[in-house]
């Protein structure tokens, strides 16, 4: 008799443009707890990424291909229709500071009340990375400035070459 194992599963989502040594940070983290990573790449339209969502999704596959337990794909959708969709009632979110705790907690709150069994689960980058956001790398790359402290080896290949 065989035993189905229910499989962990947590959509870790944004619009990671790029992504940096935080978001990797949280994706290493959240690998020690879940048995998959849906890394979900927001469209994100409204803010107008930087950088295309083929961009961003090719620059998440190369700085986690080595993470057996990580998928990533894109959404245009309301997150919790994509975890009807991926079967998962877990977001994991990262926070940096005070005023990520504020949008966050709006956020899970207004996903908690689409969907009750939907949990959000908070982690806080290493100290390291508190500071590193995707808009600070942008700021700095506006200038051309030096971002290879900022985001994964991998990401910043494929930034030189975008640029």
């Amino acid at each position: 008799m065989s035993v189905k194992k229910d499989i962990k599963r947590a959509i870790y989502p944004g619009t990671f443009d790029p992504i940096t040594n935080g978001h990797l940070d949280i994706i290493k983290r959240a690998c020690k707890m879940f048995d998959e990573i849906i890394v979900a790449v927001a469209t994100s339209e409204s803010k107008k990424p930087k950088f295309d969502l083929e961009k961003r999704i090719e620059m998440l596959q190369a700085v986690t291909s080595d993470f057996p337990k990580i998928r990533v794909i894109s959404f245009s959708s309301l997150l919790v229709d994509l975890s009807d969709e991926l079967d998962s009632n877990i977001i994991i979110r990262g926070l940096r500071a005070v005023s990520d705790f504020e949008y966050e907690l709006q956020m899970g709150y207004a996903n908690a009340s689409l969907k009750k069994e939907l949990e959000t689960i908070y982690l806080m980058p290493s100290l390291e990375h508190a500071f590193v956001s995707s808009s600070v790398v942008r700021s700095i790359l506006h200038f051309n400035g030096k971002i290879d402290h900022l985001v994964p080896f991998e990401a910043h290949k494929l930034i030189q070459g975008y640029r």
